[in-house]
C-alpha cells in the first residue's frame, strides 16, 4: 500500500495512449541520433537492408548499419520504414536516401550494402544498387552468403528429390490429419518409441528438413506398421530398402546443410569469416566425395549405421546416387561462390597480419608491406593480438599504422548476410500481430532490437512536466 503523497505523485505520471506513443517516439529517435553522430564522426559504414510484408499486408524495409566506435565494430538497426507504394528499387532509394538527407549522412561514406538477388535490389538500370551507384559509384553490393547457401542446397538429383517428397508426403499423410496424429501418438507409445510425434514439414523452412527427415527414419517402423494398418500406398516406401537408404542420406546430409547455416548465423560476423566457412564446407564436400568414390558411407552416420544393422554389403547403388549429389552441390556452391576458389590470398594479412610471410600475397604497395612487415615483427603487437577480436586490434593499432588499419576496417565491416534483417521481421511479428494489426511499428521494432542505451537525461531535459490546475 502507498501512502497519500505516493499516490499523489504516481497519479501525476501521464499514461494516456498518446504520451505512451510520443515516449516511445522520443526513445528511438535517441537511439537513432547516437547511431548518426558516430557515423559522423567516422565516415565509413555499411548497409543491410531487406524487405517484407508484415500481418496487415503492408510493404517495411528493414536497415541495419555497421560502423566503427572508438574500440570495436558496432552494429544498429538505422530504421524501419513502411513502404507506401510499389517495392521498387527506386521507392526503397527514395526511402534511405530521405532518411540519410535529413540525417546528414553522405553516400560518400557507404562501402557496401548487403541483400538478397531480389530483382528490386540488384537490377541493374531500376535496382536499389544502380540508384545508389549514381551517387558512389564505389558502393559494393553483397549477395547475402547464407541465402546464397540455402539457394544452392535445394538442387539434386532427380532420384533423391523423389524420395524427399514422398518423404514429405508420408509425414503430412499423419501429421497434418489430428485424428492420424493422436492414433499415431497411441501406437509409439504401445511400442515404447523414444519419439511419439512426427515434425510437420514446411517449404519456408527448407534447411529443417534434416531433423525432419531424421524424426521419420528413427520412427520408421513405427510408421510402416501404422500405414499398414490404414492401409495405405505409402507402406511400400519403408518396405524398400534403397528408398529408405536415400531417406538416411537425405537427413544426414541435411544435418551437415543445416550446421552449416547455423554456423554462419549471428552478430558480428562479416564476409570475411562467412567465406572461410563455406571454403571449408566446400573442401568438406571433396572429401566426402573421395569417401564415397571408394564405396564407404562412413561420414554419413545415420546410412553407416543403417547399412551396418541391415547388412548391406553391395553400396553400389546408392554411393552412385550420393556420388552424383555431392558432385552436384559442390558445383551449385562453386558457381554462387566463385571468388572462394579462386583462392585470393590478398585479405589474409587482415585476419592475422602474424601468419609467416603473409606480406608475399598481400596485394599491398611496397611502403604499406614495409609497415606490415614492421607490424609483424612487433612482440607486443602479437601478444595483445591473441587476446582481442580482429576488428579491436586493428582499430587498436590506428595511431601508429593508420592506413593498414583503414583498409582493414574497409574489409571488415562490410556484412556478409541479411541475419539481423531475418531476426527483426521475426520480432516484427511478434509486435504486430493479427490483433495488433494497426500498429505503427517503426519505433517499437528500432527500440526492441537496438542495444544501445538510451539517453534519458537527455530526453528528461527537454521534457516540461503538465501539471493540472
Amino acid at each position: 500500500m502507498f501512502d497519500t503523497k505516493t499516490a499523489t505523485a504516481l497519479q501525476s505520471i501521464p499514461v494516456s495512449n498518446n504520451t505512451i506513443s510520443r515516449r516511445i517516439e522520443d526513445i528511438a529517435s535517441d537511439i537513432v541520433m547516437q547511431v548518426i553522430e558516430q557515423i559522423k564522426l567516422t565516415k565509413m559504414f555499411a548497409l543491410q537492408l531487406d524487405e517484407s510484408t508484415d500481418v496487415s499486408g503492408e510493404a517495411q524495409v528493414i536497415v541495419f548499419v555497421r560502423y566503427q566506435d572508438c574500440s570495436d565494430i558496432r552494429e544498429n538497426i538505422l530504421f524501419c520504414q513502411n513502404l507506401q507504394s510499389r517495392t521498387t528499387g527506386e521507392e526503397l532509394f527514395k526511402v534511405i536516401d530521405k532518411f540519410f538527407a535529413e540525417g546528414g549522412i553522405l553516400w560518400d561514406w557507404c562501402l557496401s550494402v548487403c541483400s538478397d538477388g531480389a530483382a528490386a535490389l540488384t537490377g541493374k538500370n531500376n535496382g536499389l544498387m544502380a540508384w545508389i551507384r549514381k551517387k558512389n559509384p564505389k558502393v559494393k553490393w553483397l549477395h547475402c552468403i547464407i541465402h546464397r547457401q540455402a539457394l544452392a542446397s535445394k538442387r539434386m538429383n532427380a532420384h533423391l528429390h523423389e524420395t524427399l517428397n514422398e518423404a514429405v508426403k508420408v509425414i503430412n499423410f499423419i501429421k497434418a490429419r489430428p485424428l492420424n496424429s493422436r492414433m499415431f501418438k497411441l501406437l509409439c507409445q504401445e511400442m515404447g518409441s523414444e519419439h511419439q510425434h512426427l515434425l510437420l514439414h514446411t517449404e519456408v523452412r527448407w534447411l529443417s528438413r534434416g531433423k525432419i527427415l531424421n524424426r521419420l527414419f528413427e520412427l520408421r517402423q513405427e510408421v510402416h506398421m501404422f500405414l499398414l494398418e490404414q492401409k495405405s500406398a505409402f507402406s511400400s516406401l519403408i518396405e524398400n530398402q534403397d528408398w529408405v537408404c536415400r531417406l538416411a542420406y537425405l537427413a544426414d546430409i541435411f544435418d551437415k546443410l543445416n550446421d552449416l547455416n547455423l554456423s554462419m548465423q549471428g552478430f558480428r560476423t562479416d564476409e570475411l569469416s562467412l567465406n572461410s566457412k563455406m571454403c571449408a564446407f566446400i573442401k568438406k564436400l571433396e572429401f566426402w566425395l573421395k569417401k564415397v568414390q571408394r564405396n564407404s558411407v562412413s561420414v554419413f552416420p545415420t546410412l553407416d549405421k543403417f547399412a551396418d544393422d541391415s547388412e548391406i554389403d553391395n553400396l553400389n547403388t546408392i554411393c552412385d546416387c550420393i556420388r552424383e549429389h555431392l558432385t552436384k552441390l559442390r558445383d551449385e556452391l562453386v558457381s554462387y561462390f566463385p571468388s572462394i576458389m579462386n583462392q585470393d590470398r590478398t585479405q589474409d594479412w587482415i585476419q592475422n597480419p602474424f601468419v609467416e610471410d603473409v606480406t608475399s600475397s598481400s596485394g599491398l604497395s611496397d611502403k604499406l608491406t614495409e609497415n606490415l612487415i614492421e607490424l609483424a615483427s612487433d612482440r607486443a603487437l602479437e601478444l595483445k593480438f591473441q587476446n582481442v577480436t580482429v576488428s579491436q586490434f586493428w582499430l587498436e593499432v590506428k595511431g601508429e599504422y593508420k592506413e593498414l588499419s583503414e583498409i582493414a576496417m574497409s574489409a571488415l565491416l562490410p556484412f556478409g548476410s541479411t541475419y539481423l534483417c531475418k531476426v527483426s521481421f521475426s520480432a516484427m511479428s511478434l509486435i504486430k500481430t493479427k490483433h495488433r494489426n494497426r500498429l505503427s511499428v517503426q519505433n517499437d521494432l528500432l527500440i526492441a532490437v537496438s542495444d544501445i542505451e538510451p539517453r534519458f537525461d537527455n530526453i528528461l531535459a527537454k521534457k516540461q512536466p503538465q501539471v493540472s490546475h
